[in-house]
Parts: structure tokens; C-alpha cells; sequence
């Protein structure tokens, strides 16, 4: 009867353990959600901390981190944290990107990724004049490097909109009235991930706010009206 007892208690410990394990694993997974992304995003290098409410991401990068190819071969690197979801066939994504610029070259993107050496990255950054920069970056092997306007504020707008193979790159003062930074192709091989990045290139972290993110699965009508 004890015997039969232990063997009753022990099935039920098991059974327990079992539920209590894929509850951890279910907690643990790296998916997250954004209220105006119908998509679940995981952490491609993970930040040193983040937060996500409604339609907002906080990203902290860490030390040393990007994401660059350099045209000269003297610097390559991919270890900036990354919140990636599966972009559908045309898109448009925008949000309010906004940081401290404590270092050169701190700075906080939006990213569209087909693999390690065929990406976008739509930055704000704090150029090598210590200026606050719209830079983009097209990297097919190897990166190319695009300053544009500067920006007065911590703050600015940014949109990026595929329609077919054609990518459309824009920055806003107000989120009204936009401005083409960028309008090329970008013919894709395998599917294409798009997300959030933050990065410290030179210094010992960088905390990104991303605000009023919005997403919409279609074609924009005018490429040089943003609408």
C-alpha cells in the first residue's frame, strides 16, 4: 500500500514538474508584442535592458555595439541589439525615435534585414562633427554611408515604406509633413525582417526611445509625398 501510495505521489510530483517546466519555457520564449505590429518580434542580440508598452520600445545597447560594413574592409560588425518581426510584402512602418547623444555615433534605427550581408539600417545618429544626424546606410556586401540632415532636437520622425522592390526612406520634424531621404531598389532573395536597433559604437550604452509606432501591410501611393 505504501509502495503503491509513493508511486501515486510520484506521478503527481512528475506530472507537476512537467507543467511547471513548459510554463518556464512558454515565459522564457524571446517573442514580444507592440500593439500596432500584427507580428511577434524577437531579439536578434539582445540589449542590456528594454521595455515595450502598448506602442512604444525602450532598446539599451551596450558597449561597442553596431551594425556596419565598412567600404574600406577596416570594420565589420553585426552585435547591435535588434527587435525584428517578419515584414509582409509592402509595408509601412513610422515611428519617433529619440535619445540622449552622449557619444559619437550613438544612435537609433529602424532596420530592414535580409541576411547578414543585404540590409537597411535608417539611423539617428550623433555624426563625427557631434552634430544629430539622419544617416542611412544600404548594405549590399558592403555598406555605403549617408548623412543627411541634421536635427536640432533629441527627436524626429521616421518612415520606411516598401512597395515591391522598392524601398522609400523619410524623416519628419512634426509627423506631418515628410521628407524623401532615400528611394532605391532592393531586390530581396529570402524574406525580409524589419524592427528596432540601438547602438554605442564608441561608448558604454545607448538608450533609444521608439514612440508611436505605427505599421501598415500595403503599398504607399505617392513614394515622394510619403502617403
Amino acid at each position: 500500500m505504501n509502495k503503491i501510495r509513493f508511486l501515486n505521489y510520484f506521478g503527481r510530483l512528475l506530472f507537476f514538474l512537467l507543467i511547471l517546466d513548459q510554463h518556464t519555457i512558454a515565459q522564457n520564449k524571446d517573442d514580444l508584442e507592440i500593439d500596432a505590429i500584427p507580428h511577434s518580434l524577437t531579439w536578434e542580440n539582445k540589449p542590456i535592458q528594454y521595455s515595450v508598452k502598448k506602442d512604444t520600445l525602450i532598446i539599451v545597447a551596450g558597449e561597442k555595439t553596431d551594425m556596419f560594413r565598412d567600404p574600406n574592409v577596416t570594420y565589420n560588425t553585426d552585435n547591435a541589439p535588434k527587435l525584428l518581426f517578419k515584414a509582409d510584402s509592402n509595408f509601412i512602418l513610422s515611428t519617433a525615435i529619440e535619445h540622449s547623444f552622449l557619444n559619437k555615433w550613438d544612435g537609433g534605427a529602424i532596420v530592414i534585414k535580409q541576411d547578414s550581408l543585404n540590409w537597411i539600417k535608417f539611423c539617428f545618429e550623433k555624426d563625427y562633427t557631434g552634430a544629430k544626424r539622419v544617416v542611412s546606410v544600404v548594405t549590399k556586401d558592403i555598406s555605403d554611408d549617408c548623412n543627411s540632415v541634421e536635427i536640432k532636437s533629441n527627436r524626429v520622425f521616421y518612415k520606411v515604406a516598401k512597395a515591391d522592390n522598392v524601398i522609400t526612406l523619410y524623416y519628419s520634424i512634426d509627423n506631418r509633413k515628410w521628407f524623401l531621404v532615400r528611394h532605391f531598389q532592393f531586390n530581396n532573395t529570402k524574406p525580409l525582417q524589419i524592427g528596432f536597433l540601438a547602438q554605442s559604437p564608441t561608448g558604454d550604452k545607448c538608450e533609444v526611445r521608439f514612440s508611436g509606432i505605427s505599421y501598415q501591410a500595403k503599398k504607399i501611393k505617392d513614394p515622394y509625398l510619403g502617403e
